[in-house]
């Protein structure tokens, strides 16, 4: 009698489920970030295409037929959505900044601005950062102690933009809540019918501030941000409009406060958790900046940013059409075994770069070198100008009101100045 053995069956795949708004993700999202990139890199949920391989997410972000002035349009549809109509100072925001249009518009107030965030002038500012840094530290070092976000973190890109631009005295205590409230407008599904009333105020409040500046400027101009930007011209004499100016400094606050705060908070936490790694960075500026490096690749700020396509086209095995929406996931990117060997070691020897950590192609971040700056002045205060750096908890708390940008909401440590 024969016998035959029975078929394999091939083992039930399961599908991943993707909630960027649950606990766990908030948490850590880099294993589910590993799920999808091994079994559905290109994977269709919430309405959307969600992209986790490093070459993807680089292709769109590169490909300028991937819109990004998507936010906009979501806004007035939320604000239509909710009854509220009344939102015509951040449409005017959102169609008129660097972070939501698309070209020709980019390259033209990218070009102006570009003229000013110069790696000379952001350097120029290092002895600011260190000075309002060391400021910030000296209570620390008093104190026994900090919260590193609320007390270092937090205010200290508040304090330097607020620096840089030279605004008056009485406007900058009110900067710091300004930009929180305005950032909803990057994440406008997550904004309700009281957000856009309040949303709308502050951001008239704000351009009213900043506009009044502009006659003293243009009067008696000197080496702050606002004044560069007015003197800023192309070949061809073209300049930034008043309004364009004012959507360009509030956008400085809007795009660079959280996530430089987030970039200090997440980077310490990981030095903290590889003290092998931290003691390198008493070797020199070097290892410091490495850090920095290493910090926006290992556990970035902005781990996700929407794109819009605008024909159609395959990725990845999928097709995609016209009108389609992609949520492109950099964290996810900085951690592709493809790009990056042993993505999940915290390494400050790694080389080869390729992060994404501040996206990339003509909407890569404007304000990146300003961040890093930050980052390496912070990091040198807590691990070289320190000792005895440790944290009070091993229980962690990550911020839950935005999904696109992930950070710590406190991060407690002891800590005395060294010797």
């Amino acid at each position: 009698m024969t016998t035959h053995s029975p078929e394999p069956v091939a083992p039930t795949r399961t599908r991943v489920r993707f909630n960027p708004f649950s606990a766990e993700f908030r948490d850590d999202p880099y294993p589910l970030y590993q799920q999808l990139r091994e079994t559905e890199p290109v994977h269709r949920t919430l309405g959307m295409w969600v992209l986790t391989r490093h070459a993807d997410v680089r292709g769109v972000l590169h490909d300028r037929s991937f819109s990004a002035g998507l936010i906009p349009s979501l806004v007035s549809r939320q604000a239509e959505r909710l009854g509220h109509c009344s939102v015509a100072q951040i449409e005017r925001l959102g169609r008129k900044s660097l972070v939501f249009t698309d070209n020709p518009d980019h390259a033209r107030l990218r070009g102006l601005v570009n003229r000013v965030f110069t790696a000379r002038s952001v350097e120029a500012l290092r002895p600011l950062v260190t000075r309002v840094a060391g400021e910030l530290m000296e209570r620390a070092w008093r104190d026994g102690g900090l919260d590193v976000i609320a007390d270092l973190a937090a205010p200290l890109p508040v304090a330097v933009l607020c620096e840089w631009m030279d605004l008056p005295e009485e406007l900058r205590g009110r900067v710091g809540p300004w930009t929180h409230d305005i950032r909803f407008l990057l994440e406008p599904g997550m904004m309700k019918g009281g957000d856009f009333e309040r949303v709308c105020a502050v951001v008239e409040e704000f351009a009213a501030a900043i506009d009044a500046v502009l006659p003293d400027r243009r009067a008696r101009p000197g080496t702050d941000l606002i004044s560069q930007l007015l003197a800023a011209r192309t070949a061809g004499g073209d300049v930034l409009s008043d309004e364009e100016l004012v959507f360009v400094c509030i956008m400085c606050f809007v795009a660079g406060n959280e996530t430089t705060k987030s970039l200090i908070g997440n980077g310490t936490l990981a030095l903290l958790r590889h003290p092998e790694q931290a003691a390198l960075l008493r070797g020199g500026p070097e290892p410091v900046e490495a850090a920095v490096t290493e910090a926006l690749r290992y556990d970035p700020p902005l781990q996700l940013t929407k794109r819009l396509a605008t024909r159609d086209m395959q990725l990845g095995g999928a097709w995609i059409s016209a009108g389609e929406q992609l949520l492109v996931c950099l964290g996810a990117a900085n951690r592709d075994p493809a790009v990056f060997p042993a993505p999940d070691e915290f390494d400050l020897s790694r080389t080869g770069g390729g992060h994404l950590g501040f996206g990339h192609g003509m909407h890569g971040c404007l304000g990146g070198l300003l961040a890093e700056l930050q980052a390496q002045v912070a990091f040198e205060y807590l691990f070289v100008r320190s000792r005895e750096l440790a944290p009070r908890s091993a229980e962690l708390e990550w911020q839950d009101h935005s999904f696109i940008v992930r950070g710590l909401k406190s991060l407690h440590v002891d800590v005395r100045r060294a010797r």
